[in-house]
């Protein structure tokens, strides 16, 4: 019977060019969503708060005033009226975020708070920077 040899190469490097660019790609990612996290869907500055606590909501509803003063319901622009009728038509118990800017007028904000009051919302979460 004749000998079987048996040779092992040696293994002395890593091609680590397509760990690097899964890395990349996880990083591109993560940083996209980072971004559309942090800011909401309509632009805003929000004011700071001394004392803030985050809180957890399961089902809520955002409204929205910008530096104009412009009024939004979710994503759609609305006016003050329309705002009353949407809010109208969402359960009591559901939560109402606003997210108002730190440049819009003091009666741009009573105007949504107003409206929430007269339709007897009560859970309102009012979003601030800490």
């Amino acid at each position: 019977m004749a000998k079987c040899k048996k040779s092992f190469k040696r293994f002395d490097q890593i091609n680590v060019i397509p760990f690097i660019d899964i890395m990349l790609v996880l990083l591109v990612m993560v940083l996209t969503t980072a971004t559309f996290i942090k800011q909401g869907v309509i632009p805003v500055e929000l004011p700071k708060a001394k004392a803030t606590q985050k809180e957890d909501t399961k089902k809520e509803t955002t409204v929205y005033v910008n530096s104009k003063g412009e009024l939004f319901f979710e994503k759609d622009k609305v006016d003050a009226k329309e705002l009353e009728a949407r809010l109208s038509a969402i359960p009591k118990e559901q939560t109402v975020i606003l997210r108002s800017d730190k440049e819009a007028t003091f009666q741009d904000f009573v105007t949504v708070m107003d409206i929430l009051k007269r339709l007897n919302h009560d859970q309102l979460y009012i979003v601030t920077k800490k």
